[in-house]
């Protein structure tokens, strides 16, 4: 245990990590981290620890700030799809440690939509710096193509993307869900927080910003509400993905069919009216120590929280370690009723781990297996997916493991 002497809150900084699975059509997937043809994203955000040896300084509760903010608008009518980024979106400002984020879609009167009428398919949270010169505004609305294609921009934007195994054009968010989102905790244990904000991070002339890609889907009066969700092709009558590229005769669905501003096909006869929703997001963090001491950065870590995204159709998600120990397993939770939050049929939440400090170690260089896995005894899945989120510390407190 290092022997510093810090006046003020304890916070250990930590890595994400994202794992990232993925499929047009699906019952069971698995991924080794060692595979160089799979599709893989270790997302892993990273704790300082900021603390004398005492208890005492691990409760912040008491210092937790808490802001609910509201999303740009997104318009969606019966059938269609919304799919598109917005930027700099109202965040936390300066140098703080982030302790939770949490989301749900709400109409213009702040009451909760049920996902049977419009399903979060996904949101996903990106930070990004952006340039203070104003030939920067220009590019603006080119940013959707740097998150997937590219860590910076004509030097206008950098994506900062999370310190995972995937760094080359893929899942650099901090925070996503989906249709869980309403029933998944979020909340960082203490003494750890996701530093953001650090001036010394932030390149000169450039200031931090963050970005919010969400990829909604208006259900109301279509013919297959769960054929809608998972994105068939011949609900959308898709041939071509939204570069114009023709898509392969054996893709029978997924993000490829359900692109902003496609249509899901309706009920004969059906009529509604288009709605304004918004993302609703609450974002708890507490000021970070500006007399903070770092720890040398480590490839592997103490997991601190772990969690995954599965779609409709999804039984569970394990993260399997080199030798076979389970690290976490993550189940979805569905909903019995038709109140937000609730909706049978839809996966409304998932269970969360969250190891006694210090018992579940990856040790540096670790090949891990992510196994998730989807029922296909009533109908075949297309548009699954696997992703899981590990938060990791590099070390843990002493006290902690007692």
């Amino acid at each position: 245990m290092l022997g510093f002497t810090i006046p003020s809150l304890s916070t250990l900084k930590l890595n994400v990590a994202v794992l990232s699975l993925s499929s047009s059509h699906s019952s069971a997937i698995k991924m080794w981290f060692a595979s160089k043809d799979m599709v893989i994203s270790l997302a892993i955000l990273f704790l300082v620890l900021l603390t004398p040896c005492s208890t005492a300084f691990w409760n912040t509760q008491n210092k937790i700030k808490t802001a609910v903010y509201l999303s740009p608008k997104i318009e969606v009518g019966p059938g269609s799809v919304s799919n598109k980024f917005y930027y700099d979106i109202e965040f936390p400002r300066g140098h703080v440690a982030i302790k939770g984020f949490n989301a749900e879609v709400v109409d213009e009167a702040g009451n909760p939509v049920p996902l049977h009428q419009t399903y979060l398919h996904h949101w996903i949270l990106v930070r990004y710096y952006e340039s203070k010169s104003k030939l920067s505004t220009n590019t603006r609305h080119d940013l959707h193509r740097v998150v997937h294609m590219s860590d910076s921009f004509s030097n206008s934007h950098i994506i900062t993307r999370n310190s995972g195994i995937c760094q080359g054009n893929t899942l650099g968010q901090y925070f996503g869900l989906g249709s869980e989102t309403r029933g998944t905790n979020t909340d960082i244990p203490d003494p750890f927080g996701i530093e953001i904000g650090n001036p010394a991070e932030v390149p000169e002339g450039y200031e931090e910003k963050w970005l919010f890609n969400i990829h909604a889907i208006d259900t109301r009066g279509v013919e297959d509400k769960l054929g809608c969700t998972e994105c068939r092709c011949d609900l959308y009558n898709v041939t071509v993905n939204e570069y114009g590229t023709p898509l392969s005769p054996s893709y029978e669905g997924g993000l490829k069919c359900c692109y902003d501003q496609t249509q899901c096909r309706l009920r004969k006869g059906f009529q509604g009216p288009k709605r304004s929703l918004y993302l609703r997001y609450t974002v708890k963090w507490i000021d970070w120590d500006e007399y903070r001491t770092r720890l040398p950065l480590q490839k592997g870590g103490y997991v601190v929280y772990g969690v995954a995204h599965q779609h409709s159709g999804g039984i569970g998600s394990t993260l399997y370690g080199q030798d076979g120990r389970v690290i976490c397993t993550s189940l979805p939770i569905y909903g019995s009723g038709d109140e937000a939050g609730n909706e049978s049929g839809y996966i409304v939440g998932m269970t969360t781990c969250y190891p006694k400090p210090g018992s579940v170690k990856i040790i540096d260089g670790e090949k891990l297996t992510l196994e998730s896995n989807y029922s296909s005894t009533t109908r075949s899945h297309t548009g699954v997916m696997g992703l899981f989120y590990l938060l990791v510390a590099e070390q843990i407190p002493h006290e902690l493991c007692n």
